[in-house]
């Protein structure tokens, strides 16, 4: 494994090495632990189809793309509601 040197601001440094410094770690274990458990758009969509094909099989339960998406944009306003009553 080769390293590479990732340029933030300061601030971003900083925020990085108190949460890291929290939780009994490096920032290089820090960002790689968020590179390892962040999925990309199409891990995203590979197991959303997973999801799907195992809901229609296991419980005869076909969703639509427009249905998904009607699910997530009801989910990400619950969040958003949730955050700003959380402030």
């Amino acid at each position: 494994m080769s390293d590479a040197m990732i340029r933030v601001s300061a601030e971003v440094r900083d925020r990085l090495a108190v949460i890291a410094e929290s939780r009994g770690t490096s920032i290089r274990a820090l960002v790689q632990e968020f590179a390892e458990s962040t999925l990309t758009p199409e891990e995203r969509r590979e197991r959303a189809e997973r999801a799907r094909e195992y809901m229609a099989e296991h419980f005869g339960v076909r969703v639509t793309d427009e249905e998904s998406a009607e699910m997530g944009r009801r989910i990400r306003q619950a969040f958003a509601g949730r955050h700003e009553n959380a402030a």
